[in-house]
């Protein structure tokens, strides 16, 4: 009974509650930026959770990646999109067996994951490290050494990616004042400068 009141426990009581309380808004919100912030709000409730359990490199990651730049683009592109926020309760009805197969796949593999000796698959045991090397430690000695040049090919593969996406998607400058150096060279001083000739204006007596 005072296991329950351990403060660990607690801590991940309350970032459960509040991951659960927000995956739940997310799919019931009506305002899509709403549900856009209330997965910002699971994320960070799920970094908590894995820092807890000592996996620091995917909480960081969650946190910097996801929430940092993928929701972030997520929330900016809806806030731009005019968004109907009325939902059609035929197009949900729709989708609901697809949604069925769905939650069955992920409580299947679930299940896989959690007893996967009772189902007769082989148990996963993760790997033993030195209790004095954090997690991000030891993935990086391992990612920077063994997999060093899958690494370096992944890096160039996602360059590349970068470089071909920003060059389909470039387009001309449309609409837009530029300058033409070619021809500020070839004007000529009366193009730049015209004088006109008004007669004085009598000044009024005081």
């Amino acid at each position: 009974m005072l296991e329950l009141f351990n403060p660990m426990h607690i801590i991940f009581y309350i970032f459960s509650a509040v991951a659960v309380c927000s995956a739940i808004a997310v799919i019931t919100a009506h305002n899509p930026v709403r549900s856009v912030l209330s997965l910002v709000v699971t994320f960070f409730s799920m970094a908590g959770i894995w820092m807890m359990l000592d996996a620091e490199f995917l909480s960081l990651i969650l946190v910097l990646v996801y929430v940092g730049a993928v929701m972030t683009l997520f929330l900016f592109v809806v806030m731009m999109l005019n968004v109907d926020t009325e939902s059609k309760s035929s197009s949900f009805i729709r989708y609901w067996p697809f949604a069925l197969i769905l939650v069955l796949l992920i409580i299947g593999l679930t299940i896989a994951a959690l007893r996967p000796v009772s189902l007769g698959l082989p148990q996963m045991m993760p790997v033993q490290v030195d209790s004095n090397v954090s997690n991000l430690q030891a993935l990086g000695a391992v990612l920077y050494t063994d997999y060093a040049y899958p690494f370096e090919i992944a890096g160039v593969i996602l360059l590349a990616a970068i470089i071909a996406a920003i060059t389909l998607a470039h387009r001309g400058p449309v609409h837009r004042k530029v300058q033409d150096p070619r021809k500020q060279i070839d004007v000529r001083p009366e193009d730049r400068v015209r004088l006109v000739k008004m007669p004085a204006t009598p000044r009024k007596p005081s």
